[in-house]
């Protein structure tokens, strides 16, 4: 009997680290193809990347593709023996993507990267090869500004995450808000819950769980006023971080629709045109907080520690590694073997 019975959550790498964060004065890109056979290399104990999830921009995947485009995609992926999962829509100004919180034009645009991302997502299923996922959105506007009108502007961002649920229903898909310090009033867990509940509409719109970025949630940053740890937390005890991941968790876990596995050390960073974020970091990194099997399992097991099953497939998520760090083969069986722990400790098999 394998030692990895475990069938389920599917286990995907993320694909856009070989572009967020790359370019603008930073490291250049690496392409998709590279990345895809970098995943499908990955082996651990038998075990395999089942599939990876995507950023619907050039130079990986143009939002404006083809029917045709997508085809050859599909193809590439297949060939590898993987799948897509969840999909990244490129909302942000910079990407041809407006403020979700801004006047009528940026919303406009907003709402039609959104829509093209959401037909890419319904293409790629219909050929064939994205059994599951989400199409992962945020708010495309910073702390800062929403800040000098939290009310309005808040509104405003829930407006455009409501029209852009009626969008993903139209396409048979929903729509995963990532929770990130840098986007505006999704940058706390009480404004992020405060937006999950404006829009209200579990059925098509939810939470985006990376645990790099939720342990900021726990510490406050970008908004001191919502911290559940308290100013110099000992974060080397574990039951520290246990404890604030139980309150953070029983909010947000049952809006959570997708989900990132990932290692944090209680750090910011930012590269290229990327805003500063939580750092991603190496599962075994030695300033790492995160017991990564044990704490993803806040997330995955309802407060009666049962499995909720709430996603098929969860993804490693290694945003703004250095290129020397993401070209080597050893990366990414590490990262594999963290990601097995995760469907070991939590998974089902059918």
């Amino acid at each position: 009997m394998s030692d990895h019975p475990n069938t389920h959550p599917k286990l995907h790498n993320a694909a856009w680290p070989g572009v967020v964060g790359k370019g603008d004065g930073g490291e250049p890109p690496i392409d998709l193809d590279t990345m895809l056979d970098l995943t499908a290399a990955a082996e651990v104990d038998g075990a395999t990347f089942d599939g990876v999830d995507v950023f619907l921009f050039a130079p990986h995947v143009d939002i404006d593709a083809s029917d045709d485009d997508l085809k050859a995609l599909a193809q590439k992926v297949a060939a590898r023996d993987l799948v897509v999962g969840s999909v990244v829509a490129p909302v942000w100004p910079p990407t041809g993507g407006g403020s979700a919180m801004g006047d009528a034009s940026e919303r406009k645009k907003w709402l039609g990267q959104l829509t093209k991302g959401l037909r890419i997502a319904r293409t790629l299923r219909e050929l064939g090869v994205r059994p599951y996922g989400v199409v992962r959105i945020d708010s495309a506007c910073d702390p800062g500004a929403w800040a000098e009108d939290p009310e309005g502007n808040q509104k405003r961002i829930a407006e455009t995450f409501r029209e852009g649920a009626r969008l993903a229903e139209d396409h048979g898909e929903r729509l995963a808000a990532e929770g990130e310090i840098c986007w505006g009033g999704m940058h706390s867990w009480k404004t992020m819950l405060d937006l999950l509940e404006r829009v209200d509409r579990p059925d098509v719109f939810g939470f985006q769980a990376d645990m790099a970025h939720t342990l900021l949630y726990l510490l406050g940053t970008n908004a001191p006023e919502d911290a559940i740890l308290p100013e110099g937390a000992d974060l080397s005890d574990p039951a520290v971080i246990d404890q604030g991941l139980a309150t953070l968790t029983e909010a947000l876990r049952p809006w959570t629709i997708d989900m990132h596995v990932a290692q944090n050390d209680a750090t910011v960073h930012g590269s290229g045109s990327h805003d500063k974020t939580g750092r991603h970091c190496l599962p075994n990194d030695p300033n790492g907080k995160l017991d990564i099997p044990h704490h993803a399992g806040f997330w995955m097991r309802d407060e009666n520690g049962n499995v909720t099953k709430a996603f098929q497939h969860v993804c490693w998520d290694g945003c703004m590694f250095p290129n020397e760090v993401m070209m080597k083969p050893e990366t990414w069986n590490e990262i594999l073997g963290a990601m097995v722990s995760v469907r070991d400790a939590h998974g089902w098999s059918d």
